[in-house]
């Protein structure tokens, strides 16, 4: 396992240690996606550049091994022209261009191995980068459907209808302003009542008025008879 990798299992064990602590998880998972962001970029960065140095490892690595075989056949050509002082000197920069075709291969190797494993550990914070996203984008909805549900109850205890649901509180509008209508109709109705008694008393009383005054004109009529008077 890779120093770098090590690293970062570390890093994510403390990322769930403090995420069971915090008060806001999808702000420290932000910070930690920030985090693993630029490390993405510093990577990129490093593996533009072990690209870079291994395409000039193995060009080199490639040119040495062509300029070998030409001296190689520099040699065969002299040998065969009896130039044999020729085709030592070929032979020897033979030699020189093998030794150095090694070198370079042997340093391209090792930029190829340090640029594969760059590669996995590139996959693997982009990979890991995505999943913690994933999660802050399930979490942050959380979030908001907590606060939102926190200012809805907010809302019903200034209304003092925490436990009562909206069209709970309007029909308990309207079932009290029904009672308050019906005791009016209610008093509607008493005054009514009173009025139509009050009538009905003047007519009973004008009635016994006139009987009255009709026995008091029967008195007289009888009185002015005895003293001879004679009704027209």
């Amino acid at each position: 396992m890779s120093i770098m990798r090590r690293v970062r299992d570390m890093t994510v064990a403390t990322l769930n240690e403090r995420l069971e602590k915090a008060e806001d998880p999808v702000k420290l998972i932000d910070q930690f996606l920030w985090s693993t962001r630029e490390e993405i970029i510093q990577a990129e960065k490093l593996y533009q550049q072990c690209a870079g140095h291994g395409n000039h490892l193995k060009a080199q690595w490639q040119q040495a091994e062509q300029l070998k075989e030409k001296r190689e056949q520099q040699a065969i050509i002299a040998l065969k022209a009896g130039e044999d002082h020729v085709a030592r000197i070929a032979l020897m920069e033979k030699a020189s261009s093998e030794e150095r075709a090694e070198q370079y291969r042997g340093l391209y190797e090792q930029a190829a191995h340090s640029i594969r494993e760059l590669e996995e550990q590139l996959r693997e914070l982009r990979s890991e980068y995505q999943s913690v996203y994933d999660k802050r984008e399930y979490f942050a909805a959380r979030m908001e459907s907590l606060r939102l549900q926190q200012r809805l109850n907010e809302r019903y205890a200034q209304n003092g209808v925490f436990n009562s649901a909206p069209g709970q509180q309007s029909s308990g509008i309207f079932r009290r302003l029904d009672e308050k209508i019906s005791d009016m109709e209610l008093e509607a109705r008493s005054l009514r009542d009173l009025r139509k008694a009050g009538q009905e008393w003047i007519t009973n009383t004008g009635q016994t008025v006139q009987n009255t005054i009709e026995r008091e004109m029967e008195q007289l009529k009888r009185k002015l008879q005895q003293e001879g008077w004679k009704s027209q």
